[in-house]
């Protein structure tokens, strides 16, 4: 698998990452399976996050590593401050995050995280003091680089920004991890600009618009889907609209032509956006996750990325164009 570097940084990640959201409440035989998969495709991105399923998949992960995979093939990547208090969602607070990231490692079973992420911005918290986080994690070989997740436009350029005004006292923000697809550009109006500007590599999530984009509800909702359970399926209703159908549509039409998958279509668009480095991709099973590697083959033609944009193009007004061609 072709590799790309993280940003601007030194830090180069398989252009296709494994996200590991669901792996709290995986077997562990078929999380080795996953990650086996992923890795003898030439994957080196495993992205997890200390709340998914309260740490477990941390602890799976942790539990792989070594036994199936050495440390050093895996570039892994982490994240804190989401907390379980419905009075505060998110903690990015200096005490908080440094806990966190002990505990991650703690669970990963490593001395070291190859990127740490703050999951979301702490409105409660001064950012000045939310940053020096990532300083003091990054100066004490505890992280190796630093990121942010889910920041809009003016909060991830603030940050970025303030990072790079100390060069060499402050580690710069190597990455934003944020929800990008055809079904979701909402990050093209201000984030993915401010990104491409200070050197700060996109990981999209979701790239498959939550599984739509894969066609598989073009009929219906399969029984075993996301969308067919009681937990995940208000996850995916905001996709399944009359505007996301067009959309999936089209892919399905692409798809068709190049002899090719709506999910390979779709992966293939997000993952050749300007300014993206790696979609974190997400599977239930080992023939899921193939199906989506297989994408590594496929680059687009440039009149099916132009016929995509344009069917999926999202509104853009003032002022996030150009004034003067209002």
């Amino acid at each position: 698998m072709e590799q790309r570097h993280l940003g601007r940084t030194g830090l180069r990640v398989s252009r296709i990452g494994l996200g590991t959201l669901t792996w709290g409440h995986t077997e562990e035989s078929d999380a080795a399976e996953l990650l086996k998969v992923f890795w003898e495709a030439g994957g080196t991105l495993v992205d997890t996050a200390d709340v998914y399923g309260d740490g477990g998949s941390e602890y799976l992960l942790g539990r792989l590593i070594e036994r199936l995979v050495s440390r050093r093939d895996l570039v892994i990547a982490t994240k804190a401050g989401s907390v379980p208090d419905p009075e505060r969602r998110f903690d990015g607070s200096r005490g908080h995050l440094l806990s966190a990231l002990d505990a991650s490692l703690a669970r990963l079973g490593t001395d070291y995280v190859d990127l740490w992420q703050v999951h979301a911005f702490d409105p409660r918290t001064p950012l000045d003091e939310t940053l020096q986080a990532l300083d003091i994690a990054v100066s004490s070989g505890r992280a190796r680089y630093a990121g942010v997740s889910n920041f809009c436009g003016w909060q991830l350029a603030k940050a970025a920004t303030w990072q790079l005004a100390v060069p060499g006292a402050r580690t710069r923000i190597a990455s934003t991890q944020m929800e990008y697809s055809l079904l979701q550009r909402g990050v093209e109006r201000e984030v993915l600009p401010a990104a491409i500007d200070l050197g700060v590599g996109l990981l999209p999530s979701s790239p498959l618009g939550r599984g739509v984009l894969t066609g598989k509800y073009r009929h219906a909702t399969p029984a075993d889907s996301r969308g067919g359970s009681d937990h995940m399926a208000p996850f995916v209703a905001p996709y399944l609209d009359d505007a996301a159908g067009h959309i999936v549509d089209a892919v399905a039409t692409a798809a068709d032509g190049l002899a090719a998958t709506p999910l390979q279509v779709a992966l293939a668009w997000v993952r050749d956006r300007p300014g993206v480095t790696a979609p974190i991709v997400g599977a239930r099973t080992a023939q899921q996750l193939t199906a989506a590697l297989s994408v590594e083959t496929l680059s687009l033609p440039d009149e099916i990325c132009q016929a995509l944009d344009d069917v999926s193009a999202p509104v853009h007004r003032y002022p996030d164009h150009d004034w003067s061609t209002l």
